[in-house]
């Protein structure tokens, strides 16, 4: 599990995201880097320790190749993801995420996918069709080619 700064007054949250099995080191996974959270889950145990989040990664068809979502240049911790061309709205509760199946039938529904974008990376977009973006950034991506599912 690590500890992941999302800008909140709160501090840091602890999220366990079973990355390191697809990284060298733990300095891969825990170097600093910005990384795209969903930060509107209902806490969830995960090896006896309270898991308060989930890291947005894009994996093969074959979920032998794990990368992480990239963050536009210029993005802070609690700046905010939409998807391009869709109205922005208030962020659910957990208990409006978990009532409606919102991660269910997006997040682990196959609804975020890569579309290309260039040769060294794929652009995370809602249905292939409108891309994840953070407002006035850019869009986010992943260095993997088109057809990796996000989650």
């Amino acid at each position: 599990c690590e500890e992941i700064d999302l800008g909140e007054s709160s501090g840091p949250r602890t999220i366990c995201s079973g990355l390191r099995a697809f990284y060298a080191t733990a300095d891969e996974v825990a170097s600093g880097r910005l990384v795209l959270v969903v930060a509107n889950l209902k806490p969830r145990k995960m090896a006896g320790v309270s898991s308060e989040g989930m890291v947005l990664c894009a994996s093969s068809p074959a979920h032998d190749v794990v990368k992480f979502v990239e963050v536009p240049p210029g993005s802070a911790p609690g700046d905010r993801v939409s998807f391009e061309g869709r109205p922005e709205e208030p962020a659910a509760s957990p208990a409006q995420v978990t009532k409606k199946k919102m991660a269910e039938t997006v997040i682990f529904g196959g609804q975020l996918v890569t579309v290309k974008n260039d040769d060294k990376s794929a652009v995370c977009t809602f249905k292939g069709e409108s891309a994840m973006v953070i407002t006035g950034k850019g869009k986010c991506t992943a260095p993997v080619p088109a057809g990796y599912t996000v989650a």
